[in-house]
């Protein structure tokens, strides 16, 4: 596949709005971290070195015999736009997208599976699944390990496990996280206790693009901190554990606020929805808040002629970098704000063909 194919704003495979527990958790991932012997860390190594280890791990995936078919891209041959535009996809890290030495990407071609090579570590595989699936996503991303240590020389120490740049993923190499939209929690001012809660049971909670980023439309990320003293078996069990228990009060939290404050919230979504489809200034901010309010709406049954699978499109759509593809150059922020009212318009308004043949107006940006 060349690189235009995975650039398309299509929800893909891993936001399917069948999964399980779909109304809550948005995806699961898993991520293996991996470092061949013999090679110094990608902190430490020579250009030389990386473009060996890329090589290397091309070579071994496409010898191997597997379901998936996967498209090689270098990343210091796609433009900054194009990089950004992965990123918002959940294919590479924001850590690879900055990545100047040899690094690249290897995604399927149904972008469930992306393998980022020379990131942080040799290698990182990435698994990605609709709903809630750690033990599945995790046997799918087991299967093309082992697959890729028969190929591979894998740094690994009998004492500590597998051996990565940082410390923190020393052991398994096993990140593994759920992402959850939880606006009833985040509305009921309870979110703080949950990640409190969290942190004291070794987990983690990111924004929507992992750390550092920030939460977008009541997205979070909830994942395991810890790697080393514990089997992979029970970082999952663990992690399936704690979200289960917070789908609960998820769900408890929102039958509490339908119960208590009906009116109030049938007004706030139909007020974010009439945004959406109508406005010509929007910010991201402002846009992934409305989308998480309309979503709880189709979620409750309030809004019906919203399907899900159309504002996951949005929830893509809505990307700096996205808004800027689709636009065809950079765009200033306030220019971006135009374009993304516009593409929100044309995404959501079910009479937009007969607007735009009555010459909606367009912005020229």
């Amino acid at each position: 596949m060349n690189l235009e194919h995975f650039l398309k704003s299509e929800a893909p495979g891993w936001m399917d709005v069948k999964g399980l527990d779909a109304d809550i958790v948005l995806s699961t991932r898993i991520r293996l971290a991996r470092n061949l012997d013999g090679y110094r860390f990608p902190l430490s190594f020579t250009d030389g070195e990386a473009q060996q280890i890329d090589d290397v791990v091309t070579q071994a995936l496409m010898a191997i015999n597997d379901e998936h078919k996967f498209s090689h891209f270098t990343i210091k041959e796609m433009p900054s736009l194009q990089r950004q535009v992965l990123v918002e996809k959940h294919l590479i890290s924001p850590l690879l997208a900055k990545k100047e030495k040899s690094a690249s990407v290897l995604i399927s071609n149904d972008e469930t599976i992306s393998i980022m090579v020379n990131e942080e570590d040799h290698l990182r595989i990435q698994c990605l699944a609709p709903g809630l699936q750690l033990l599945e996503t995790y046997a799918e991303a087991s299967k093309l390990d082992h697959q890729l240590e028969k190929h591979l020389p894998y740094a690994y120490n009998d004492t500590f496990g597998y051996l990565t740049s940082c410390p923190t993923n020393v052991g398994t190499g096993l990140r593994a996280s759920v992402m959850m939209h939880l606006p009833a929690l985040t509305m009921s001012k309870q979110i703080k206790v949950v990640t409190q809660m969290l942190a004291r049971l070794g987990m983690v909670v990111r924004g929507i693009y992992g750390e550092g980023s920030e939460n977008l439309g009541n997205i979070y990320q909830i994942s395991n901190q810890v790697t080393l003293g514990k089997s992979e078996e029970e970082i999952l069990e663990d992690l399936q554990n704690v979200v289960v228990q917070i789908i609960k009060n998820e769900r408890g939290a929102r039958e509490a606020l339908f119960k208590n404050s009906r009116i109030v919230l049938e007004d706030r979504f139909n007020r974010s929805l009439g945004i959406l489809k109508y406005a010509c200034i929007m910010t991201s901010e402002e846009a992934a808040a409305c989308l998480s309010n309309v979503r709880l709406g189709v979620d409750l049954g309030i809004i019906k002629e919203v399907p899900l699978h159309v504002l996951n499109e949005c929830m893509i759509l809505i990307q700096p970098g996205f808004v800027q593809q689709y636009a065809g150059t950079t765009l200033q922020a306030s220019e971006r704000d135009m374009y993304r009212a516009k593409l929100l318009r044309e995404k959501l308004n079910t009479n937009n063909q007969k607007l735009m043949g009555k010459g909606e107006e367009r912005y020229d940006v």
